[in-house]
């Protein structure tokens, strides 16, 4: 009989610990009063949770944060889509230069993006800078990589242009065979690179605080601002900012097994 090798647990166990002692010890911080010379902080307090929920500009960055993580995203999947769903089966030929177009932001530091954006948009026909439109353009080209991935994969791994063919065969319309046949069967990956995508430009900083900044004070901006004037406050934020990802991506997750759930001409 096969032993059970103890070495994938352990290293797992090791991973999980790795990864979660940064997250408990800021948990730890935003729940203490005092911590100076202990071990354990010196007694424990919600005070400077009520202090950030209090603070309207809190309330109005997170609000901000997800209009716009949101708008991004949806955009972006409207755009791509039918873009990568027609380049895959009716264009393959242009698949490489697609393919090298949405690679570009890995290799272009945002940095370099939002000067780049900046001047352009100072001056010209379309004035945005500074505007919320400026950071939805950046922000949905930093996610197109995400987006074309996923999609791109999931397409491949159904065979979307054979499916096609029998759909067709059978008397479907273009239309009707991407609707209930191709739609359904990638919609998994579909909210996977939704979900990806939105967990990145939630995080993301370096874009929004070049790009707008005091403008248009996102939740990266806000925590940016008050990390200076308290570390328990700021781990209060960054708790509350890594739960409300974690609630989105639950509500995402579940909505993505309900679409899975529903039936199917596949």
């Amino acid at each position: 009989m096969k032993k059970r090798s103890w070495v994938h647990p352990l290293l797992m166990v090791l991973l999980m610990i790795y990864l979660l002692s940064p997250l408990a010890a800021t948990l730890l911080y935003s729940l203490a009063g005092e911590w100076q010379t202990t071990v354990l902080p010196e007694y424990w307090t919600l005070h400077w949770f009520a202090d950030m929920l209090q603070d309207p500009r809190f309330t109005g960055a997170l609000l901000r944060t997800l209009l716009v993580c949101t708008v991004t995203v949806v955009l972006s999947m409207l755009v791509m889509l039918p873009t990568i769903f027609i380049v895959t089966v009716y264009f393959p030929r242009f698949e490489r230069l697609l393919n090298a177009l949405v690679l570009l932001p890995y290799a272009i530091p945002p940095v370099v993006a939002a000067v780049g954006l900046i001047k352009i948009y100072s001056s010209g026909p379309i004035v945005i800078s500074g505007t919320v439109w400026i950071l939805i353009g950046g922000y949905f080209v930093s996610i197109l990589p995400y987006m074309y991935q996923g999609i791109r994969n999931s397409l491949r791994t159904i065979h979307a242009v054979e499916l096609l063919d029998a759909a067709e065969l059978l008397g479907a319309s273009k239309i009707q065979a991407f609707r209930h046949v191709v739609f359904p069967n990638i919609l998994p990956g579909i909210m996977v690179s939704m979900l990806l995508s939105f967990s990145v430009l939630f995080g993301e900083f370096v874009l929004a605080n070049l790009l707008v900044g005091g403008h248009f004070p996102t939740i990266q901006i806000y925590l940016y601002q008050r990390l200076s004037e308290s570390g328990h406050l700021a781990s209060a934020i960054a708790i509350t900012y890594f739960i409300v990802v974690l609630l989105v991506s639950g509500v995402l997750l579940k909505l993505s097994k309900w679409f899975f759930r529903a039936p199917r001409l596949g």
